[in-house]
């Protein structure tokens, strides 16, 4: 009786290609594993990624530490940034004269510590919770106006140009020295070995 039964689910699982432990793959892949993040505009460099991968805010951003209720009303763009809508004319951002209407939040406190996490492209959702999840009194947030992203985007694709070209230059002079060094091996392979021979 057992030795049937087990034959039976055997049979039926064998059958049917939906059981758990058969179920067909629910996505296929077909493209190449290693060409993932090889084909990036301005040869591999990403801004996004970049300025997404940051922790803290930089040396030129403007940083206003706010006691909540910030004062603020945050608006989301066509492109997911957070920008501040209108600022309370007695709230506790207007208070700081820092943060003005049109201004882009770049970067909010993490859930606690002294690291802050960029919001760029984040939506306004994700924004509020990571505010309204915060521990502590305050929070961090990094601003930036329009005029000052450009300036931005100018000196760190100036920047990123100058990486490319040094890479460019190192590879080049790498280049130049094994052709050298293969020639010196040939001149080395047509002569005797050692002198004895």
């Amino acid at each position: 009786m057992m030795k049937s039964f087990n034959l039976l689910v055997i049979a039926v699982s064998l059958l049917s290609k939906y059981t758990l432990g058969f179920a067909p793959p629910s996505q296929k892949y077909d493209g190449s594993f290693s060409m993932l993040n090889m084909a990036k505009e301005d040869n591999g460099f990403d801004m996004m990624r970049f300025s997404r991968s940051q922790r803290s805010a930089n040396v030129d951003d403007r940083v206003v530490e706010l006691k909540r209720p910030l004062g603020l009303v945050l608006d989301e763009d066509e492109n997911g940034n957070v920008v501040v809508e209108t600022v309370a004319p007695r709230g506790n951002a207007a208070r700081t004269g820092q943060v003005k209407e049109g201004d882009i939040v770049t970067m909010c406190s993490a859930t606690f510590g002294d690291q802050m996490w960029s919001t760029r492209g984040a939506g306004l959702q994700r924004v509020l919770a990571a505010i309204r999840v915060r521990a502590g009194p305050t929070v961090k947030l990094a601003l930036e106006s329009s005029s000052e992203s450009t300036n931005k985007v100018k000196s760190s694709t100036k920047a990123a140009k100058a990486a490319v070209d040094a890479r460019l230059r190192a590879q080049q002079k790498k280049d130049e020295l094994l052709k050298e060094l293969e020639s010196d091996e040939k001149k080395l392979k047509k002569g005797k070995f050692l002198g004895l021979f």
